[in-house]
C-alpha cells in the first residue's frame, strides 16, 4: 500500500514512516516544502540504509499520490494542512494522530485542549466530509516510534465511523512490530483516546522515560 505521512517531518511522523517502510509499504513523506521533505527522507535513509521505498513530496501531492494518509502535525497547523489536501484526500482513509495539547497555544503539554468540533480527529472529518477519519497513534510516543531496532510496548487505540476503513487501519498498524490495535468505537470516542495523550507525557516526564504507554488485557484474542 501507497501511504502518505503529511507533515512527516517531526519525531511521530518520520517514526511511523519508518515504521512502515520496514514493514514493505511504499511510504510518502509530506511536508509544506518539498525540501523539508526530503530533508526527513534524508534521515530516515540515513538510519535504515538506501532503502528504495520512500520518496518525499510537499503535502498536496503526497495526498493525492497514496492509497491511504497518516496525518501528523501539531493542532495549530491541523486545520490548514487538512484544506491544503482536501482534494487529494477524497474517498481515502486518513488517520488522525493530532494530540489537542495546551503546548500548541503556549501552554503544557500535558494539558489537553477543548475542542468546538470535540476531539481533533471529529475537527478532520468535518473538514474531510469525502474522506474516512480514524483517530490513530495518539497514544504511541515518538520516541518507540523512533527506536526501529525494538518492538514497541504499547497497543493503539482507534476510533472510526467507518467498520471496513478501521480494519484496513488496523491491519497496517499492526505490520508494526509489538503493536495491538483496539477498537474504541465510533469516532466520537475519539475524544477520550486523545486525552489519554497528555496523560502519558506526564507520566513520561514524572518518571524520566519516553517509552511509557498503555496496554488494554482481558480482552477476547482476535
Amino acid at each position: 500500500m501507497k501511504i502518505a505521512i503529511i507533515g512527516g517531518t517531526g519525531g511521530q511522523g518520520l517514526g511511523i514512516a519508518i515504521r512502515f517502510v520496514q514493514a514493505g509499504e511504499d511510504v510518502i513523506i509530506g511536508s509544506r516544502t518539498i525540501e523539508k521533505a526530503q530533508a526527513a527522507v534524508d534521515k530516515l535513509k540515513g538510519l535504515l540504509g538506501d532503502v528504495a521505498n520512500v520518496k518525499a513530496a510537499e503535502n498536496a501531492d503526497a495526498a493525492a499520490e497514496a492509497e491511504l494518509l497518516v496525518l501528523t502535525v501539531p493542532l495549530a497547523a491541523q486545520k490548514s494542512t487538512l484544506l491544503s489536501i482536501k482534494e487529494g484526500a477524497k474517498g481515502k482513509i486518513l488517520m488522525d494522530a493530532t494530540g489537542p495539547l495546551e503546548s500548541a497555544i503556549g501552554g503544557s503539554p500535558i494539558e489537553y485542549v477543548a475542542l468546538w468540533d470535540g476531539a481533533a480527529a471529529e475537527r478532520s472529518a468535518k473538514i474531510l466530509k469525502d474522506s474516512n477519519v480514524i483517530c490513530a497513534f495518539n497514544n504511541i510516543s515518538s520516541a518507540a516510534l523512533m527506536n526501529f531496532k525494538e518492538p514497541i510496548d504499547c497497543d493503539c487505540l482507534i476510533s472510526g465511523d467507518d467498520a471496513n476503513s478501521k480494519i484496513v487501519a488496523a491491519e497496517l498498524i499492526e505490520k508494526i512490530p509489538g503493536v495491538n490495535v483496539i477498537d474504541c468505537g465510533p469516532l466520537e470516542r475519539a475524544k477520550i483516546i486523545e486525552k489519554i495523550t497528555p496523560l502519558l507525557i506526564g507520566l513520561n516526564i514524572r518518571n524520566k522515560t519516553q517509552f511509557g504507554g498503555i496496554r488494554i488485557t482481558g480482552l477476547p484474542a482476535k
